[in-house]
């Protein structure tokens, strides 16, 4: 009688648990979604699957899937995370803070909160005002902290497998070096054109409001310098902090002026097509300050002088025609206006 009972307890334990599914269950809400109303679920050219989300932003589907991580997209905005089948899975975002926002439950909640912590404790220790500094105590002191904040995520989920603790490891490694990368090439950029000395001039370039241009037409004023062009994404994201910029120091002793150096990329190399781009550009997102063209894009002499081998570039010339900065801070970082400040403009 005992072991029919046995027996009996076990048959009902297998029964409620059942097989295992051969899919995961994803779901979740996005609030604020995007129109296109849509979640499209990737691995490259490996697996696709498009998810409708419903008009309050909640959405549900299962996916057949083989085990491994996937990439999501929800308008313009992406993801990541880690998908297995027999799983279920969800998130919740805002679509205006999107990875910011981001928060998984279900299983493998752990793994994918690591991996968008990890992310995002980069936006917070190496911020644009750091980037826009040439204080590297600062600099270490922001890698020290973000190393001990990494730290401190892999303690707080410990359920994450070693293997994508060792992916996210290197991931960190690697953004450690970029930054020092980058930090050492801004360096040595101030050191190649120290503070006082005479800056490379530009002669002639074309105004977008008529006529030509020449820095020596500039003297008298501070002149602010954003090299940039239409097909540069980080650029264009500076437009609206410049404008800003811009508007607060109206009137005062300093001139902004824009200098495109649109040469063909991303119009088949045709250069009449993109001085046709820089035109219609500055139209559209009616740009302000001085708007002038290169000569000859990134060949150009002024470039090639100042050493400009990525952009945006912004530099900053005093009066006199002397270098202030050679890499001064970008429009949307709070340390150019520590410097307006500093030389009272």
């Amino acid at each position: 009688m005992k072991r029919l009972l046995l027996l009996g307890i076990a048959a009902t334990l297998f029964a409620c648990k059942g097989e295992p599914k051969d899919y995961v269950t994803l779901s979740g809400k996005i609030v604020n979604p995007d129109e296109s109303k849509t979640l499209k679920v990737f691995q490259g050219r490996n697996f696709e699957k498009i998810i409708t989300i419903n008009e309050d932003g909640t959405f549900k589907d299962t996916l057949k899937v083989v085990a491994g991580d996937f990439n999501f997209q929800h308008g313009k905005e992406y993801g990541q995370i880690y998908l297995e089948n027999d799983n279920t899975t969800s998130f919740e975002t805002d679509y205006e803070s999107f990875i910011d926002s981001m928060v998984f439950k279900g299983d493998a909640s752990d793994l994918n909160n690591f991996s968008v912590q990890s992310f995002l404790i980069s936006k917070t220790y190496f911020t644009e005002d750091l980037v826009g500094t040439s204080d590297m105590g600062k600099v270490e002191e922001a890698i020290k902290d973000y190393k001990s904040a990494y730290e401190d995520l892999k303690i707080k989920y410990t359920d994450v497998d070693s293997t994508h603790v060792a992916i996210m490891d290197k991931n960190i490694n690697m953004t450690v070096q970029q930054l020092s990368k980058f930090m050492e090439n801004k360096q040595a950029t101030i050191n190649a054109f120290p503070k006082g000395s005479a800056s490379p001039a530009f002669d002639n370039y074309e105004n977008y409001a008529g006529g030509k241009t020449s820095l020596s037409d500039l003297k008298g004023k501070y002149v602010y310098i954003d090299l940039w062009a239409t097909w540069c994404g980080p650029c264009i994201k500076e437009i609206p902090a410049l404008k800003e910029v811009e508007k607060q120091y109206e009137g005062k002793n300093i001139e902004f002026v824009s200098i495109s150096v649109d040469e063909g990329r991303g119009y088949k190399g045709d250069a009449s097509e993109a001085y046709k781009g820089w035109k219609k550009m500055v139209s559209e997102k009616e740009l302000g300050g001085m708007q002038l063209i290169a000569d000859d894009g990134f060949r150009s002499q002024f470039i090639q002088d100042y050493k400009v081998n990525g952009i945006p570039r912004f530099l900053l010339i005093d009066p006199n025609g002397n270098i202030v900065s050679a890499d001064a801070p970008r429009p949307s970082s709070s340390a150019l206006i520590d410097l307006f400040n500093e030389l009272s403009i």
